[in-house]
C-alpha cells in the first residue's frame, strides 16, 4: 500500500510533531507534503522521509513568520499535487486536512483540532473589541473554507484525537469521529528514585492560549518556585511579568525535559488542551498534574476525589483564574501523600505508542473499505 503523508508544518517539535513521527515509522517509505518546511527543526525520522513543501515555504523570513501566513494557506494546501497512491492520511489542526487527494485514493483525516484560530478560541488568537471586528471576514471566511473541505468527497473517515475534539468536529463539520488518543513515548520517562525537588514545571509553546500567564501570576501570590520550559512568541512579553521566584530555562532537549519532569512537584498545565501530551510526559514520570478541568486534560489526568475510585494522578481547578490555580497548589500540597509515582507511572503506560499503532492500523483499514474513493 503506498501512502501519502500530510502535515500542516514543519518548524519544531511539538505535539503534533510527535504523532507524526510515530506515523513515520509505521510508513518510513512514504512521501512527507507540508506547507512549510524548515529542516532540522524536527526528528531524524521525520527528516528521513522524503518532504515537499509548497512555495511558501521559500519565502524570506518564513521560519519565524509562516503564523502571518493564515491568510494563503488555504490556496496552498489545495494547490499541493500529490502523487498517486492509495491512502492519504494527513495530521492537521489547520489546513492539512483540506488536501485535495490523488484520483481513487482514500484519505483518512488524523484531526488534532478544527482549525482554532477561527472556532472556539477565537477570542484568544483574534482578540476582541476592534482587533476582533477587523479579523471577523478573514475568520468567517476561513470556517467556510473549513467545512467545505471536511466533506466526505474530500475525507473518507475522520480520527480524533480526544472525545472532546470529536465533539468540536460535529458541531463546526457536521461529521462523526471515531478516537483514537495519541501515543505518548513513555519509555523516555522514569520516575525518580529519590523524589522531587522543591519546584513546580511549566512546559509550553509561549502561544495565548497556554496560558503561561496564569501559571506566573498564580505563582507570583503563592511565592513558590516555578520552572517555565519552552518557547514562543509570548516569551519576552511573559518573562517581563515573570516574579522572581520563576526561572525560563528556554526550550530543552528531550534528555533535560525528561530529568525537569522527574525532579518536578507537580507539572502545573493552566490550559485548555485538545488532548495534551505533555501532562502523559509527566505522569510517565510518575508526577502528578495540577490542570484545568476541562478539554483533553479529563480524559489524560484521573483528579484527587475521582467518583470511579482510581488512584489520583493529579489535581484540578474550575475556572482559569490566578486564585483558582493557587487554590488548587495549596489543596495538592495537602494531599501530596495520596500521589503514588507507580500508580501515576501505571496510568500513563496505557497511552503507549503500541495501542496507537493498532488502533490507527484499525482506522486505516476501515478507511481503505469505507466508502467510495475521492474522485478529484
Amino acid at each position: 500500500m503506498k501512502v501519502v503523508l500530510v502535515h500542516d508544518w514543519l518548524t519544531g517539535m511539538r505535539g503534533g510533531e510527535r504523532v507524526l513521527e510515530e506515523i513515520a515509522g509505521m510508513f518510513p517509505d512514504a512521501e512527507l507534503f507540508t506547507l512549510v518546511h524548515v529542516p532540522g527543526s524536527t526528528s531524524a525520522r521525520i527528516d528521513a522521509l522524503r518532504v515537499t513543501a509548497s512555495p511558501l515555504s521559500r519565502l524570506p523570513g518564513v521560519a519565524r513568520h509562516y503564523r502571518k501566513l493564515l491568510p494563503l494557506f488555504p490556496a496552498a494546501i489545495e494547490r499541493l499535487r500529490l502523487p498517486p497512491c492509495d491512502l492519504v492520511l494527513s495530521t492537521s489542526h489547520a489546513v492539512a486536512k483540506a488536501v485535495r487527494p490523488p484520483r481513487g485514493a482514500r484519505h483518512l483525516a488524523y484531526v488534532f483540532t478544527p482549525m482554532r484560530y477561527v472556532w472556539d478560541q477565537a477570542d484568544a488568537y483574534l482578540g476582541r473589541g476592534l482587533r476582533r471586528a477587523a479579523s471577523a471576514p478573514l475568520a468567517a471566511w476561513l470556517r467556510r473554507f473549513d467545512r467545505r473541505t471536511s466533506g466526505p468527497e474530500r475525507i473518507q473517515r475522520v480520527v480524533a484525537i480526544s472525545r472532546v475534539v470529536a465533539d468540536r468536529i460535529r458541531r463546526a463539520w457536521g461529521r462523526d469521529a471515531s478516537v483514537v488518543y495519541p501515543p505518548v513515548d513513555v519509555d523516555r520517562f522514569a520516575p525518580r528514585p529519590a523524589g522531587a525537588d522543591d519546584f513546580y514545571l511549566v512546559v509550553g509553546g509561549f502561544v495565548p492560549y497556554k496560558r503561561e500567564d496564569l501559571a506566573l501570576r498564580a505563582f507570583a501570590a503563592l511565592g513558590r518556585p516555578l520552572v517555565v520550559a519552552g518557547d514562543g512568541p509570548l516569551r519576552r512579553r511573559l518573562e517581563a511579568a515573570a516574579p522572581r521566584s520563576a526561572r525560563f530555562v528556554g526550550r530543552v532537549g528531550d534528555a533535560a525535559l525528561a530529568d525537569l519532569y522527574a525532579r518536578c512537584r507537580a507539572l502545573v498545565y493552566p490550559q485548555e488542551e485538545d488532548f495534551g501530551i505533555v501532562a502523559l510526559e509527566a505522569q510517565a514520570a510518575g508526577r502528578p498534574v495540577i490542570a484545568f478541568g476541562r478539554g483533553g486534560a479529563t480524559e489524560t489526568v484521573v483528579p484527587l476525589g475521582d467518583a470511579g475510585g482510581r488512584a489520583p494522578t493529579g489535581v484540578f481547578f474550575a475556572e482559569q483564574t490566578p486564585a483558582a490555580l493557587a487554590a488548587a497548589v495549596q489543596r495538592f500540597e495537602r494531599d501530596a501523600d495520596r500521589f503514588d509515582p507507580a500508580a501515576i507511572r501505571a496510568h500513563a503506560e496505557r497511552f503507549a505508542p503500541e495501542r496507537f499503532r493498532a488502533e490507527l492500523r484499525a482506522e486505516i483499514a476501515a478507511a481503505i473499505g469505507d466508502g467510495p474513493a475521492s474522485a478529484t
